[in-house]
C-alpha cells in the first residue's frame, strides 16, 4: 500500500496510524538512508547501538563487548606509550 505524504518545512509527517500499523508501539524509530530513499525501522529498548541492523553495519559498536583478559594489571599504560612513542 502507498500512501503520499507532503514534506514541509519542518518535515515528513508519517501519519500515526500508519507508524502503528507498521512500526508497532515503538517510541523511537531508526531512520536510514540509501540512494533515493529512507529506510525507517522500530527500535528496540530506545537503544540503537542494541538494533542488530546499525550493530551489523558498524563494527565500532561491538567494541568492549567481548573483553579478553590478558593477565596485564593496566594494558593502557602500554598500549599509549606504543601509540605515541613506537614506530
Amino acid at each position: 500500500m502507498a500512501i503520499r505524504a507532503k514534506i514541509t518545512n519542518t518535515g515528513l509527517l508519517i501519519p500515526k496510524d500508519v507508524a502503528e500499523r507498521v512500526l508497532g508501539k515503538s517510541s523511537e524509530v531508526e531512520i536510514r538512508e540509501e540512494p533515493g530513499r529512507l529506510i525507517v525501522a522500530a527500535s528496540t529498548a530506545g537503544d540503537l547501538a542494541v538494533t542488530g541492523t546499525l550493530q551489523a553495519e558498524d563494527p565500532i559498536l561491538r567494541l568492549g563487548k567481548a573483553p579478553v583478559r590478558t593477565g596485564t594489571r593496566d594494558g593502557s599504560t602500554d598500549h599509549d606509550r606504543c601509540l605515541y612513542e613506537c614506530g
